[in-house]
This record gives structure tokens, sequence and C-alpha cells, in this order.
């Protein structure tokens, strides 16, 4: 079973997401909203297949994190998450919560041996639809 496939994402808290945000559509041309922006991709081994890797600011107080301290949050992407959160907590492995379901996937949380969360993410893969025009 593959385990991680791929970085789902970076989070990190900053004093002002807003501001974070314009500051960087402005000089670096990323295209943020409220939730930050979206990098999308085409998987190599399944090109019909999109994948997203998400930026995102939150503000410096979330509780997002918790229960760890760090400034940031890595997400990866995972295949099998029931399977993969089974295998971890045999290996002894902090699982922080229960596995969440979301339309847009499900999400786990676990701590390394530093204490920086991890998210595990396995998304609802989105298939490019084909243009079926005659």
């Amino acid at each position: 079973m593959k385990k991680v496939t791929g970085l789902g994402g970076i989070f990190f808290k900053c004093d002002d997401p807003k501001k974070i945000n314009e500051w960087y559509a402005q000089n670096l041309g990323l295209k943020t909203g409220p939730y930050g922006t979206n990098f999308e991709w085409r998987d190599a081994e399944h090109p019909d297949q999109k994948g997203l890797t998400i930026w995102s600011a939150f503000p410096k107080d979330t509780q997002y994190f918790k229960p760890s301290e760090k400034e940031f949050m890595i997400n990866y992407r995972v295949e099998n998450l029931v399977e993969l959160v089974a295998q971890l907590k045999e290996s002894g492995v902090q699982v922080v919560d229960e596995i969440a379901e979301y339309d847009y996937g499900k999400f786990v949380h676990l701590l390394d041996p530093e204490g920086n969360i991890i998210e595990l993410w396995e998304p609802i893969e989105e298939k490019e639809e084909e243009n079926n025009e005659v």
C-alpha cells in the first residue's frame, strides 16, 4: 500500500492572514482568496486525475494546529487513510483525533517525534470531464 502520495498543502500561522495573502498576490502573483491559494496539477501515473496543493495562512491564534505549538503544519496526500491510521496506531504513532470526512476527502492529524502536527488527507480524486461534443 502506498502511504504518502504527495504534498497536500502548507499551512502557517501569521499575524494578519489577509495582509499576507495580499502581499503574496501582489509580489509573487499568487491568486489568493480568504483561504490562500490552490496549485492544480496532474498525477503523473493517472493524468486524468487532477490534484491540488494548498497554500494557506492561518491567524496566529488558530487552534487548528493543536496540540502542536509550532507555527506551521504540513498536509500530506495519502491513499487509504483508514488502513494507514490502523498501521500508524499499531506502530505507536500518536494520532491526535478521529478521521473526519468531508465532501472533498478524509482527514486525520498526528504528531511526529518532535511534536510537529501533521495532517493526512485522502482526497476525493477529481477526474477531468471528457468533452463529448459531436
